[in-house]
């Protein structure tokens, strides 16, 4: 027999805001308020596109159909309410979820209510279900430079390390866009403020990219960075630093950057040396949440339990948990583990 993937602690460090939501709370508030959503995001099917500018295009058009349907505070602590209880019956003990507040200024007043009801809600989830909910404000490279330093100015003004505290700077979107060097004072302005650097980077684009973030962005983690399995002196380099992979094997399918699950490099990656964090990134699109990308690497990579224990110690490793939480964690994973070494 093998452990239960639902019961093993872990944090989960790749959750997008918008791309969090249930399916059914997606059909909720698109019905009220007279919203036709496009086929691909009810049909039950996981997305699947070809890693081209046109399948991105295409991924975005629905993200942004998603999230045409949040347009109220109510809303959105609605989705960091059940992103979280969804993470705690998963075993996650921390989340860090990812928000561009940009998106949802219109109808909050600016960007900086729109952080403070994610923060709030956060804490207030995290209280409800029982785990550690904090918050990653993000940047897009579709935007100017100079909104990335807005937002990071923002951010620092609630950096903490706990519930309801941001806890990290982010850059997302397509990696084609915008030049990864203009973005390079907004993360100091993070870092200085304690933030950690957590920009995405090498997925949609090869080792290259992921040398630019590192060289650009000091990442404390990459979200994806699972190109680096190509170059093997940036994969040394990331393992020498430290950095954390947050790698989510079904959406790297899901957008054409792997023809399937047994293509993705995680058994490479792990095999390195690499600190791999297991993500879902958008499980409303990808059809996937963050106990499936674990039982991707035990039925498809052929993890043993304690592998797969060592993943979630690399996920609460490379969060911003404090030390308490930490350890907690920690220790509960250790204890999954020896009862699943003595499951007959």
């Amino acid at each position: 027999m093998t452990g239960d993937l639902t019961t093993l602690p872990k944090a989960h460090l790749h959750l997008h805001f918008t791309g969090s939501m249930r399916l059914s709370t997606l059909q909720e508030l698109a019905a009220g308020y007279g919203v036709r959503l496009p086929a691909a995001l009810i049909d039950g099917d996981p997305l699947r596109l070809p890693a081209t500018e046109r399948g991105w295009f295409r991924f975005q058009r629905l993200y942004d159909a998603a999230r045409a349907c949040v347009r109220s505070e109510a809303d959105m602590r609605r989705i960091v309410d059940e992103a979280a209880a969804d993470d705690a019956a998963e075993g996650s003990g921390r989340l860090e979820i990812q928000v561009d507040p940009t998106s949802y200024a219109p109808f909050m007043g600016g960007i900086t209510p729109a952080v403070e009801a994610v923060l709030d809600a956060a804490s207030t989830a995290s209280r409800d279900h029982g785990l550690e909910v904090a918050v990653i404000v993000a940047a897009s490279r579709t935007r100017h430079p100079l909104d990335a330093r807005t937002l990071a100015r923002l951010a620092a003004q609630y950096a903490g390390e706990g519930a309801g505290e941001v806890v990290g700077f982010g850059l997302s979107n397509d990696e084609r866009r915008g030049d990864t060097a203009e973005f390079a004072h907004a993360f100091s302005i993070a870092r200085r403020a304690g933030l950690a650097s957590v920009p995405h980077g090498g997925e949609l684009l090869g080792p290259s990219h992921v040398h630019d973030v590192v060289a650009h962005l000091s990442p404390d983690r990459i979200g994806h960075g699972v190109r680096a399995g190509e170059d093997p002196q940036m994969l040394d380099r990331l393992v020498t630093a430290g950095t954390t992979l947050e790698v989510c094997p079904a959406s790297n399918v899901s957008l054409g950057v792997y023809r399937e699950d047994a293509d993705v490099p995680l058994r490479r990656l792990v095999d390195a040396g690499a600190r791999v964090a297991l993500g879902a990134d958008d499980p409303l699109l990808f059809g996937s949440r963050l106990v499936a990308q674990y039982e991707t690497a035990r039925s498809v990579h052929g993890f043993s339990d304690a592998e797969l224990a060592d993943l979630a110690r690399a996920s609460v490793r490379g969060s911003r948990a404090g030390p308490t939480t930490r350890a907690r964690l920690l220790a509960d994973i250790d204890a999954w583990a020896r009862q699943a070494e003595h499951r007959p």
